[in-house]
């Protein structure tokens, strides 16, 4: 179990810190270099550990390991592929490095960081604050959603044990019944936690320091994941969805445009948004004929944000799962300029999506509030994301208000999030995908992949645990197995 230390303790920012031993106190202190710190800090670890998870989640660039591209937002027919279409993840087969890259960037790159950001900013630690203490938290939930709604039962207890006092080498796997109430207890503490105007932090590249920002995405997070798991635990999601929208002032959340979580990019390598970087490279990606149609039929305006028009102003989108060859037969909408620029945000949660749980709390009869206002709201907030205006009429051009033309309209104001989006397919059926193109060719049985399989490395590293881990899932380690929340 030698490489498993590394993989989930050991590898925080290279070069940042070797922390060398005096043979005395005092031989220490006249001996430190102010240009050469020994002890890491918070501003130090915090940018690196943002950047990879925003990364991960949003659009990795480095092929084969690009799951919200290449999978998930062909998945759910946001995107479709025109070529490579067998190996790159629109007819539901995926390389192994998507799993093995997801698991060891978010583990090693941005978990470990976010721990270390926990440990060194605690009380009576080199740089106690309780603002960092809660960015930590805050960030290792959002990280640990991602890596559970994923992959299904994960190392999470022990996960990051392998440098403490008693290491834990091959961490044990927990149930996502178990990860979810430690993630909202997490983000609880850090609303508790976070001090607005007092306590600054630095390296913070999400937020520029805005505490009162962290304080509505620690909320927002929580209404994310309490919605989420409501099917299986009715009760305490119920509590947590009502506490936190009748008490704003307590527990504020994302309400606007300008305070939503999403990391800005410049046109400089290395800091652009990693879409543009693929797509302004690449033609192998058309508008999925799903989404197309979609919009068109509402006749929605959206459609000149997300797809390029045809040569004679007409949008037409390209089914999925097609060979090679008769994707090539087809002219169909490119990806719309707004996610062709540089400087476009990953966006990792919006006021949007915060206005469409709150409808759908509304609409199951957990809150005493009209549904039909909120779903509207949900939608001109989504507009309003791109500078749009909902037409007056649009709401009436959906029909009767239902979990399904509800769903609908999240799935696409969750475009560019395809992650996300798959997860709420996932976790409702909603929305009900069309029937397969006629030369579509699907592997996984034909059936939308309900997870991705374990990296190979665990079966090497960690079978006894990743046993355990497989038998929390209640089922084999396939793309079929549904996850906890959604059965």
């Amino acid at each position: 179990m030698k490489r498993t230390l590394k993989t989930y303790t050991l590898q925080v920012v290279s070069g940042l810190f070797l922390l060398l031993a005096a043979c005395t106190s005092e031989f220490e202190e006249m001996n430190i270099d102010p240009n050469n710190p020994t002890q890491i800090s918070p501003a130090l670890l915090l940018p690196f550990a943002i950047q990879t998870t925003a990364d991960r989640y949003w659009g990795h660039s480095t092929r084969y390991e690009r799951l919200n591209i290449d999978a998930a937002m062909c998945w759910v027919q946001h995107l479709s592929r025109n070529i490579y279409i067998n190996a790159e993840g629109d007819n539901y087969e995926i390389p192994l490095t998507i799993a093995s890259s997801t698991w060891q960037r978010m583990y090693n790159d941005a978990l470990i960081n976010f721990e270390k950001i926990l440990e060194l900013s605690a009380p009576d630690a080199p740089y106690a604050n309780p603002n960092y203490e809660a960015v930590g938290l805050i960030m290792k939930s959002f990280a640990f959603a991602y890596l559970t709604d994923v992959f299904g039962p994960i190392p999470y207890s022990d996960a990051l044990k392998g440098t403490a006092e008693t290491a834990i080498n091959a961490p044990a796997y927990d149930g996502m019944e178990t990860i979810y109430a430690g993630m909202l207890a997490d983000l609880a503490l850090a609303n508790e936690k976070i001090r607005i105007g007092r306590d600054a932090i630095s390296g913070d590249i999400l937020f520029q320091g805005d505490m009162l920002r962290w304080k509505k995405f620690a909320n927002s997070l929580a209404l994310r994941l309490a919605n989420r798991q409501r099917a299986q635990a009715p009760a305490a999601s119920e509590a947590i969805l009502k506490k936190i929208f009748s008490d704003p002032a307590s527990y504020p959340v994302f309400t606007s445009q300008e305070d939503f979580a999403q990391l800005h990019h410049v046109d400089v390598i290395g800091s652009r948004n990693k879409m543009f970087d693929v797509f302004s490279t690449r033609s192998d990606w058309n508008i999925s004929s799903t989404l197309i149609d979609a919009l068109l039929q509402y006749e929605d305006e959206r459609i000149t944000i997300f797809a390029e028009p045809l040569a004679d102003g007409s949008y037409r989108g390209l089914p999925n799962g097609l060979t090679d060859a008769a994707a090539n037969e087809i002219d169909a909408s490119r990806i719309g300029l707004y996610y062709m620029r540089p400087e476009a945000p990953s966006i990792l949660m919006t006021s949007t999506e915060v206005r469409f749980i709150r409808a759908e709390a509304a609409l199951a009869g957990i809150l005493s509030e009209d549904p039909e206002a909120l779903f509207a709201e949900a939608i001109a907030s989504s507009f309003a994301q791109y500078g749009l205006e909902m037409p007056v009429d649009y709401p009436s051009r959906l029909g009767a208000l239902s979990m399904e033309s509800l769903m609908t309209q999240k799935w696409i104001s969750l475009f560019g999030q395809g992650v996300e989006a798959w997860t709420e397919m996932r976790r409702t059926g909603l929305p009900k995908l069309p029937p397969p193109h006629p030369d579509a060719t699907f592997v996984n049985e034909g059936v939308l992949p309900t997870r991705i399989e374990y990296p190979v490395s665990e079966y090497s590293l960690n079978r006894s645990n990743l046993d355990g881990g497989i038998s929390k899932l209640g089922g084999p380690d396939t793309m079929r197995t549904p996850l906890w929340w959604s059965k």
